[in-house]
């Protein structure tokens, strides 16, 4: 069975909930962010590198259209048929 796999370089997306552009622009909401960084009382700073991931939650839903790959301004996306 075929389907869509979409891969995220991690290195590349380090501030994922400052930018949050592949967020806005994706039609089907595959993508959610979470934090990596918790510290009790305090609020996890969104431009700290790292404190976030980008990860994919509901990549079944994905129709590869590319847009999250066109908005990506470090070119962290890629997505596959396999």
């Amino acid at each position: 069975m075929a389907y869509v796999h979409i891969d995220i370089d991690h290195e590349k997306c380090t501030v994922p909930f400052d930018c949050k552009k592949c967020l806005q622009v994706c039609p089907q909401a595959v993508f959610r962010v979470s934090p990596v960084k918790n510290v009790k009382f305090q609020e996890t700073n969104a431009k700290e590198p790292g404190a976030w991931k980008l990860f994919v939650g509901y990549g079944d839903k994905c129709t590869m259209c590319n847009r999250c790959i066109e908005v990506c301004p470090v070119n962290a996306l890629t997505i596959t048929y396999k």
